[in-house]
């Protein structure tokens, strides 16, 4: 069992009267198998993790009394957590804890190098995962589950006096993978400050749209995820770093491929982050809400059933193997799925800063979307949030097609891509969650 770090505070910052008192904790837990593992991500890896580069966390930051209502959120170092195990966690929290499914929020970092999950791109090495490597992929998944309740546990247990502000710069390492010079980026870096009594950091909060697939090497790793939050709690000792993805589905770190560059971007990262953690930032004084809406993404007319014995003899062992598990799934009298249910998720301060979560692997459009029919001075948009249930690409992608817009989906052992309308059913429920104070001036 690996020993839970509560945030210790150091290093006093300026600005602390001008910004309300309220509740905060913070927490780490350290989530490194000491046993050999499958590692997810990749499907050309076959066998479990070789050693260890770098160790990974669940994190968690609470906010609020339980009079009020704790919010909670937390981060994981792993390609994605799915909605089954958010559910577990939620149902053990809300036996012990006030803390409600609007409040509560998991933003997994897509590292490509931490283990795999049962219920987790499941059809990722396009063939049956042998049988001598599912017992340590199921011991790990009871493990994170088991970790993620006790990070949330200890940061609602550390919650003192403490004060919130936030600020927006920039680091420039993501690049848009489907086309490295014409299509969009979103190199915005919002941070939030958790700032004790005492004048010192408590936790510093990131999100970046950007994949973490700077390697792709046989051990575990944070990707430049890790090294970013390694680079802020050396630079702020004590304090917990947590470090989320944004809308980067379609963005990769450019160039990449050498521990080198990993290093470099996650230092670039922390670097920024200081910088604004260190200056004069917004603070957050409005009340807290939050308030999510279930929604369900319609897919695509479904193969048919001679289109998936012809898919079944595709050259390519994934969309092969895809196809036979749903003839399987059809001879058995199963129905496929026609819908995906997909969360949508806002938390507010008053009117300072609103945070959108967004879950899968969504394309960089859907933060851009927001970002200008919103204020963007006041919006903070995190993807792979909740659940990683595939890639969700906005209509612009789907139309485009390729991985993002449609390849991808075998390996998550969806049906087929979504329907036209995807965009639109996402931005109607962000609109429906939105306080109309955060619109855009027109």
């Amino acid at each position: 069992m690996k020993n839970i770090l509560i945030a210790c505070f150091l290093l006093p910052l300026a600005g602390f009267a001008a910004e309300t008192t309220r509740q905060a904790g913070a927490a780490s837990v350290d989530i490194t198998p000491d046993y050999p593992v499958r590692l997810s991500g990749y499907g050309g890896r076959r066998a479990p993790n070789t050693g260890v580069s770098q160790h990974i966390f669940a994190k968690a930051l609470a906010i609020g009394t339980d009079d009020e209502g704790p919010a909670l959120l937390v981060t994981v170092d792993n390609v994605g957590v799915p909605a089954s195990m958010r559910d577990e966690v939620l149902r053990r929290l809300s036996v012990k804890t006030k803390l409600t499914g609007d409040r509560f929020a998991i933003c997994s970092s897509h590292t490509h190098c931490a283990p795999m999950l049962i219920g987790m791109l499941p059809n990722l090495f396009g063939m049956d995962i042998p049988a001598e490597h599912l017992p340590a992929i199921e011991r790990y998944t009871r493990e994170l589950t088991d970790n993620i309740e006790k990070v949330a546990l200890a940061a609602l247990a550390d919650r003192e006096p403490a004060t919130l502000a936030w600020a927006v710069g920039e680091v420039g390492f993501a690049a848009n993978r489907r086309n490295f010079s014409l299509k969009p980026v979103d190199h915005d870096l919002p941070v939030l400050r958790v700032t004790g009594a005492d004048g010192k950091v408590r936790a510093i909060f990131t999100s970046y749209a950007c994949h973490c697939t700077t390697i792709g090497i046989d051990e575990i790793h944070g990707d430049w995820a890790g090294v970013a939050q390694e680079a802020l709690e050396r630079e702020f000792p004590g304090a917990i770093a947590l470090t989320a993805i944004g809308c980067g589905a379609d963005q990769n770190p450019n160039p990449r491929r050498t521990m080198e560059l990993v290093k470099q971007y996650g230092e670039d990262l922390g670097a920024e982050a200081k910088r604004l953690a260190l200056g004069q930032m917004k603070p957050v004084n409005g009340s807290m809400t939050c308030q999510s809406k279930q929604i369900d993404l319609a897919f695509d007319t479904l193969p048919t059933r001679e289109e998936w014995q012809t898919l079944a003899a595709d050259p390519k062992a994934a969309v092969a193997y895809h196809a036979k598990k749903n003839l399987a799934r059809l001879d058995r009298g199963e129905k496929l799925q026609t819908h995906l249910p997909y969360l949508v998720q806002r938390w507010s301060f008053g009117d300072d800063l609103a945070m959108v979560f967004l879950p899968g692997e969504i394309t960089v459009d859907y933060s851009l979307r927001i970002k200008r029919e919103y204020d963007r001075s006041r919006m903070w948009v995190n993807g792979y949030s909740n659940d990683v249930p595939c890639y969700v690409p906005s209509r612009r992608v789907l139309d485009e097609g390729g991985y993002e817009g449609a390849g991808a989906m075998v390996y998550y052992d969806r049906p087929t891509k979504f329907a036209p309308d995807v965009e639109e059913r996402i931005m109607r429920a962000v609109h429906e969650v939105m306080p109309k104070g955060f619109l855009a001036p027109h």
